[in-house]
């Protein structure tokens, strides 16, 4: 595996701090796209977050560090994926990321679309048998295929759950999905929180923590960009109004470094649009934020 220098890697980190032996968390590109089903373009969603975050600061006023100093990030190059889709891709994927995991580094995997996250979670579960696996999407992704794919991106929690217990799969935010998706919720018992009972107060203010404690002690995130609100978060492939927006959204990020362990996550489905730069530093600056909420107290 080799990392990249400066003028390419996360945050635009001088080598002293993003060198792959002296850096205690990895980012793992993994520009999958193979089948969008709406608008394209999530192929180019890493390269978009490693260029925004060179105007990322590194210091982070909320949590008063400078994580990436104090713990180092190094970002290895971009996976290429030639002739390879479905469950080769999958494979491609999983390999680095076990062999990152067992290497003690804390792995933050980019997509792509969001099968890629199949990939990552299969690796996690490796390490941490027991960890939930928190879902924050505009859609549930548990049709059992589509257009006759099962690793369709529409079908990457139901390709999850083949190894994971529905009841350690807490959704947030799911505001699109087919009947067959919603009755699979209902009788497996996954513990989803529909995108308008957030809106419409159905928890009150307590959702968040009723988020919280629908997770166990581990928790991997794995963080459809479509799942905020197109106003926050217009470049992705199916922008769907009612989502999230970000001060809740760090919120709960920040409850659940405090209060969980966060053991690695994804960022997927950002579709950079040319001339419109504010997604992709969102984006970049979600991934720091999430960072930060992951270390909290390490």
């Amino acid at each position: 595996m080799k990392h990249l220098d400066a003028q390419s890697n996360f945050l635009g980190l001088d080598i002293e701090h993003a060198s792959l032996d002296a850096a205690a968390i990895a980012i793992l590109q993994a520009p999958y796209e193979h089948s969008v089903s709406y608008g394209g373009g999530t192929g180019g969603g890493p390269a978009a977050i490693l260029e925004a975050s060179h105007y990322v600061e590194f210091w982070d006023e909320e949590f008063q560090r400078e994580l990436c100093f104090d713990l180092g990030i190094t970002t290895l190059e971009a996976l290429r994926f030639d002739q390879l889709s479905d469950a080769a891709a999958l494979d491609h994927i999983t390999t680095p990321a076990r062999e990152l995991l067992k290497r003690g580094k804390f792995v933050v995997t980019l997509g792509g679309e969001h099968t890629v996250a199949a990939a990552a979670i299969s690796a996690h579960l490796e390490q941490w048998p027991e960890m939930t696996v928190l879902q924050i999407d505009a859609h549930s992704d548990l049709r059992e295929s589509y257009e006759g794919n099962p690793y369709s991106h529409a079908s990457v929690m139901a390709r999850v759950l083949e190894k994971l217990p529905a009841d350690r799969l807490v959704q947030v935010g799911i505001r699109a999905q087919c009947r067959e998706e919603f009755e699979r919720i209902q009788q497996d018992g996954i513990n989803t929180f529909f995108g308008w009972e957030i809106r419409q107060g159905i928890y009150g203010q307590s959702w968040k923590e009723r988020v919280l404690d629908a997770c166990g002690e581990n928790v991997y995130i794995t963080f459809d960009v479509d799942g905020l609100d197109p106003s926050i978060m217009p470049s992705t492939g199916t922008p769907e109004p009612g989502g999230l927006y970000w001060d809740e959204t760090i919120q709960l990020m920040k409850m659940l470094g405090k209060h969980r362990r966060i053991v690695g996550f994804d960022v997927v489905e950002l579709a950079p649009v040319p001339g419109a730069p504010a997604p992709d530093f969102l984006a970049a600056k979600l991934v720091y934020k999430m960072l930060n909420a992951a270390f909290t107290g390490r």
